[in-house]
């Protein structure tokens, strides 16, 4: 089996309980509570331009001109999702520009963001792209399965409907072959760094829905 399928499976039990959570079983049946929604979107747009440097960065360190274009357009959609799903969120959800400058990431998001930028700063390319393809395949996995699901009308549709497009999953494809070509050329150590790596994003992947869903804050607050 390649490098991904290997993986993939390795994480079932973590992938499992990202699904049952109720973050999103919620979001699928329109009940998830908006003051939950409105604390993901805030994080999630913290998230997204601190994950997308990450993506230019691994564009940057590529060893080859597909790799390079690949996670230059994946930067660039972080950057899209960021302005076009956030602020239409923002605005439905009442999140006016003050709530927008004043916001810090949580514990979650800067553990997450924390967690990619020492891969970029300090780990193999091959450590970072692993770390970063979760973001990409979770997001997949669990909008093409809350899609079928999902009740009409839902207030949450548009979210749904943006990870459950098919042009999303050929990019986590392409995300996906690139990771496993990687993996074809490395060590047996980095290979096993490459697990771990993909392994702790994953374990983010489920913290930070997690803590949108409680709303979490820092113990103290400043």
């Amino acid at each position: 089996m390649s490098f991904c399928t290997t993986i993939w499976e390795d994480v079932s039990p973590l992938r499992s309980a990202i699904i049952a959570h109720p973050f999103l079983s919620e979001l699928a049946d329109g009940t998830l509570a908006p003051e939950s929604f409105r604390h993901y979107i805030l994080q999630d747009s913290l998230y997204l331009a601190e994950y997308g440097r990450m993506l230019a960065i691994a564009a940057a360190r590529a060893p080859d001109a597909a790799a390079r274009l690949e996670f230059s357009d994946g930067a660039k959609v972080a950057v899209q999702v960021e302005e076009v799903l956030h602020q239409s969120y923002f605005t439905q959800f009442g999140v006016d520009a003050d709530m927008v400058r004043s916001a810090r990431p949580s514990l979650a998001c800067l553990g997450y963001t924390g967690y990619l930028a020492t891969l970029a700063a300090t780990r193999s390319y091959e450590e970072l792209i692993a770390g970063i393809l979760p973001c990409f395949w979770v997001y997949w996995e669990v909008g093409c399965i809350i899609k079928p699901r999902a009740v009409t009308p839902n207030r949450y549709s548009a979210w749904i409907d943006t990870y459950a497009d098919p042009s999303f999953g050929e990019a986590t494809q392409r995300v996906c072959a690139l990771v496993d070509r990687a993996a074809e050329r490395a060590s047996a150590d980095i290979r096993a760094k490459m697990a771990e790596a993909f392994r702790m994003t994953t374990r983010f992947e489920y913290m930070f829905w997690d803590s949108a869903y409680h709303r979490a804050d820092w113990p103290i607050a400043l």
